[in-house]
Parts: structure tokens; C-alpha cells; sequence
């Protein structure tokens, strides 16, 4: 199956494989420098043995997963829609692209668990590549709108634009109703929304208008 991949789709594959390998071996704590921690953690909960945000953090924490689970959910996806966006825009496109979503979803996700913190919840990291990989949903839905994709849970066959509307919607809802405390649904919303800007820059589009018009010298 690999030799049928492109290089960069196969690349991050291996790499998060890798990783999560590394995760079962060796001490949590050798991998908690490299998860997404919220700003303002105080003095009292560092003591504890808890870091603080550091930009790497924003890549870092997209190679780290939580279980076997959310692993494989995350890299099946990587395959289904990476492989055929990398084919379309090249290496060097494509994995910009999933970085940009990266960064972005970990932004998002930033925001939203320091105003946590700030309003006295505990810290707590992030880890996973689901914001980049939901950022590669939203590309698919926009570059082949009308390719049939096969869900799992059901086993349901759709549209990929319909899929990325019932993605987006069922992530805003969980998101502002609180459901699955513990998925970092905003941060999925945030790799939407960067790549979606992302596409639209290369179009050469405003972010939430129309085309820009060219100024004249």
C-alpha cells in the first residue's frame, strides 16, 4: 500500500507512525514540551511539571496522538484525501497546505484553551493531527465537489462537498454545545477555516470577499 502513495502524503504516514511508536516506548513527559499547552499557565501549576506554550508547539503537537484510535482515524483520512490532493497540487503545495492547517487548527485551539485557562479551567495540551487532516477534508470538498466518498460509520455514500458540510456542522455543533469535552473541536473548525483561506489566496481572492482588484502605478 505505501508504494502506491506519493512521497510527501507517505512521508507524514510514516513520520506519525513513527512517532506514535516512540509514545508507547518512552515516558509521557519526554513528549509533553511537544504538545499544545494553553498561554497563561501561573507559576503554581509549572511546579506541578507542566510546560508552557512555545511556538514549535504549533507543528509539534500534529505528530502526537492520544491512542491507537485516534491514529488510525487520522491517517486513513491522510490516505482517502491527501494522496489524490498531492497528485493534484505537487509536493511542495500539498504539504504547505496541511502545515498552514496544522498551525492554523493549533491557533484555534490555542485561543480557545487559554480563554479557558483565564477563566480558571486547567491547562491542557492538545495533540493530533485531526485540524490538518480536516483542513485536507475541506480541499477535497472544494477541488472535487461532486467525487462520491464512502463514509465508514455508516456506511453511507455521499458527495464530498455534502461531506464537508455535515463535517463542518456536526464540529460547530460539538464545539458550542460542549459535547465530547475532551475533542478539540475547534481546533478541527480552525484547519477548515485556514485552508479554506488558503485556497482562496491561491485563486488569488480577498479572504471574505471578492477578487481583489489589482492597483495601478
Amino acid at each position: 500500500m505505501l508504494t502506491n502513495l506519493p512521497p510527501v502524503t507517505k512521508a507524514l504516514l510514516i513520520a506519525n507512525a513513527v512517532v506514535f511508536l516512540l509514545q508507547a516506548l518512552l515516558p509521557s513527559a519526554v513528549f509533553a514540551p511537544l504538545m499544545l499547552w494553553p498561554l497563561g499557565i501561573d507559576a503554581h501549576v509549572r511546579a506541578l511539571g507542566l510546560p508552557g506554550f512555545m511556538p514549535w508547539q504549533l507543528l509539534s503537537y500534529g505528530f502526537l496522538h492520544g491512542d491507537l484510535a485516534h491514529l488510525l482515524f487520522n491517517m486513513l483520512a491522510l490516505v482517502m484525501f491527501g494522496a489524490q490532493l498531492e497528485y493534484t497540487w505537487g509536493q511542495k503545495r500539498f504539504l504547505t497546505y496541511f502545515l498552514v492547517c496544522v498551525a492554523g487548527a493549533g491557533l484555534c485551539q490555542l485561543g480557545v484553551a487559554s480563554w479557558s485557562v483565564a477563566q480558571g479551567g486547567m491547562p491542557y495540551p492538545t495533540v493530533g493531527a485531526s485540524g490538518g487532516v480536516y483542513g485536507l477534508l475541506l480541499a477535497y470538498g472544494m477541488l472535487f465537489p461532486h467525487q462520491r466518498v464512502m463514509l465508514l460509520i455508516p456506511p453511507i455514500p455521499m458527495k464530498a462537498r455534502t461531506l464537508v458540510i455535515v463535517f463542518g456542522v456536526i464540529t460547530l455543533f460539538m464545539g458550542l454545545t460542549g459535547r465530547q469535552a475532551n475533542v478539540a473541536h475547534f481546533a478541527h473548525l480552525g484547519g477548515m477555516l485556514f485552508g479554506w483561506l488558503m485556497i482562496r489566496h491561491w485563486r488569488g481572492q480577498g479572504p471574505f470577499g471578492r477578487r481583489p482588484r489589482a492597483r495601478r502605478f
